[in-house]
Formats: structure tokens, sequence, C-alpha cells
């Protein structure tokens, strides 16, 4: 006589569908953790690009008035210099853009500060706001000694 063997182990509906629950939470949380990493990559792209951007414009700007021979125009947000070799360099900021000669260099400035310590000193602070809050999130700030003063 042949004896049947009745195996009834096996999951309820009730099961699966707990199943179901906890691997939809854990995927979610997977989700939402993956989605905050990759917003944070893509703000310390954008502030990363944004440190170069204004050591580069800095960089220019030091450059140019180091090899001034006079400040003629002193102002805040404006100088207006000449060098041996060309007069009338302007660097200026308009609408959070500083341009050179009417030309942009650099865009999301929030201050560009020039004092003038003495005739051959100009101090220069840069501050570039990424993210539009209150705060700047980048600051560059140096002295520059004007190499051919009175030349």
């Amino acid at each position: 006589m042949i004896k049947l063997i009745s195996n009834k182990k096996g999951f309820s509906l009730i099961e699966m569908m707990v199943v179901v629950v906890i691997l939809g939470l854990i995927v979610l949380g997977l989700v939402t953790f993956f989605t905050g990493g990759a917003k944070s990559w893509v703000a310390g792209q954008s502030q990363l690009e944004a440190q170069r951007n204004a050591r580069q414009a800095m960089d220019i700007m030091i450059r140019e008035i180091r090899e001034a021979s006079e400040v003629t125009t002193k102002n805040d947000t404006k100088i207006i210099f000449d060098t041996p070799w060309v007069t009338g360099i302007t660097y200026e900021l308009l609408s959070n853009t500083i341009s050179r000669n009417n030309i942009p260099l650099i865009n999301n400035v929030s201050n560009l500060d020039f004092d003038y310590p003495n005739l051959s000193k100009v101090h220069i602070l840069l501050e570039i706001d990424v993210d539009n809050d209150e705060n700047p999130d980048i600051t560059l700030d140096t002295d520059v000694n004007l190499r051919n003063y009175g030349l």
C-alpha cells in the first residue's frame, strides 16, 4: 500500500505581507540614505567649483593690481588703476558679478571690498555665496602691495 505524505508546510498570506512591508521599509531607508548622499555630493561639488573660481578671480586681480603704478579710482566695490603697459583697468562688483573692464569674471559674489590702508597697498575682501543664504560660503582676504607705485 502506498502512503501519501502530506506536507502542508508553507507561508501564510499574513506572513508574506509582513515580509513585504519589512522589505519595503528597508528599501525606503536605503533610497533615502543614498538620495541624501547624492545631494551632499552635488552640494560639495558646487562648493568646490565656486572656491576654485573665487581663487582664480582673486589671483587674476592680485596679479594685475600688484603691477599697478597708480590707483586712479578708489571705491569700496570698484578699483581703477594703471599699469606701465595698460591704463584704466577696472574691477567692480555689479549685481553679484565681478567684472574686469565690463567683462564678467565671476558670479555669485555677495561682497567685494577694496580698502586702501596707504597709497601703495590695497586690501581685497571677496565673499562668495553658493547656496544663497545669509552667510557667505567662501571668504578670501588678502593685501596687495603695488610694485610699480610711483613709476
